[in-house]
């Protein structure tokens, strides 16, 4: 691998390189106001032997150390190839993610560069990223709104990457959008009217369930509604419904049922309105480990969550025309402003650039737009 006199790339073969691998983000961040530190465990299960993703891809794993007495990570990357995106966009696409890096861009450069190189040997002709293995996980980059802490399940870095990505001859493929919008506030009334044109129209709604069979039950539709309402979703890989559901169970503890409303028709599920409280804020106060002292942590600042992410909400399209989106969206807000709940403001992301109609309804409720996130390619 590449050796400089001040560092070098090499793959990860170690547990011990994998520790170091991990370790990174503690350097890029340190003293960053805003960061909030993963679990350091959910990191860790992308690179584990049982990974589901290792059935439909592969995966390489470079790190940046510096060179000297007492070396020292500082940078790492991964190359991927999912076949599920090739298969879907039915071009050699491979794509990076888990990029870190401190501000020296020889080191950016030779990391980026590691990663194209092994893309390329797999057969790839194109890199796009950030992208961690698939778009379910974290992906995108941020180019502007530096200034807040990400919301839970967003992605954080710091303003030279972008500059870094623009240098080395890397393109833009697509930008999203991160959406601010107050919960204490009066909404147009298009969304309750859409509420009771739904309901008349022969749609039931119910918050989404959360014990034993019942909450498996409701994930398996959510999987199927999905992979309905989603299909051709730009860069998106599908799931099995066992990934599907193990993701599901590791939100199920932190889900909030009346900020999650369901919408059927005859027993059917054809809408939803998905939002979760943000995490992240009891989350940055646990420093990556929910070891005993984590957990009593997690428990006590839980309890000053005052916003929430909007991930989601869509119906099947033969029911947008009975006003299910607007209902959906209505139900959500409305449990988000119940007597019992703190939650202030909400974001709702990420959404993209050239998404017209979901963008069009989200502005209609006084939205703006506060984060921009963009994903690159470069040909290889």
């Amino acid at each position: 691998m590449l050796k400089t006199a001040t560092f070098q790339i090499q793959t990860v073969k170690t547990p011990a390189d994998n520790e170091l691998f991990l370790d990174v983000p503690k350097l890029i961040y340190a003293g960053d106001p805003h960061w909030v530190q993963p679990l350091r465990s959910s990191i860790a299960k992308n690179f584990a032997p049982d990974n589901p993703f290792l059935q439909y891809g592969k995966l390489q794993q470079f790190i940046a150390l510096s060179t000297g007495d007492r070396p020292q990570a500082i940078g790492r990357i991964v190359a991927a190839v999912n076949n599920r995106l090739i298969e879907r966009e039915n071009q050699n696409v491979g794509v990076f993610g888990f990029f870190e890096c401190v501000e020296d861009f020889e080191v950016a450069q030779a990391l980026l560069n590691a990663a194209c190189q092994w893309l390329k040997e797999q057969g790839m002709t194109v890199a796009r990223g950030p992208i961690d293995l698939s778009t379910h996980n974290n992906c995108l980059l941020l180019i502007d709104g530096f200034d807040s802490e990400p919301i839970m399940m967003m992605p954080y870095n710091p303003p030279y990457y972008p500059k870094f990505m623009d240098k080395d001859g890397w393109q833009k493929a697509k930008d999203a959008y991160a959406y601010k919008f107050g919960l204490k506030q009066d909404f147009p009334g298009e969304f309750e009217r859409g509420y009771r044109i739904a309901s008349k129209s022969g749609v039931t709604f119910r918050p989404m369930r959360l014990k034993g069979k019942e909450f498996e039950e409701d994930c398996i539709k959510l999987y199927h509604l999905f992979n309905r309402a989603f299909v051709n979703n730009w860069s998106s890989s599908p799931r099995t419904e066992a990934e599907f559901l193990a993701e599901a169970k590791e939100l199920q503890s932190i889900v909030d049922p009346d900020i999650f409303p369901i919408a059927e028709c005859d027993g059917e599920m054809v809408g939803f309105f998905m939002a979760i409280p943000d995490y992240n804020v009891p989350l940055k106060q646990v420093n990556g480990k929910l070891d005993w002292l984590g957990i009593l942590k997690l428990l006590w600042y839980r309890r000053k969550i005052d916003r929430v992410r909007v991930i989601a909400f869509c119906s099947l399209p033969e029911y947008r025309r009975k006003m299910v989106p607007l209902a959906v969206v209505h139900l959500g807000l409305q449990g988000a402003n119940k007597q019992n709940k703190r939650y202030e403001w909400a974001e709702l992301s990420w959404v993209y650039e050239d998404n017209d109609a979901s963008r069009k309804l989200i502005e209609a409720g006084g939205a703006k737009i506060y984060k921009t996130y963009r994903i690159y390619e470069k040909a290889l």
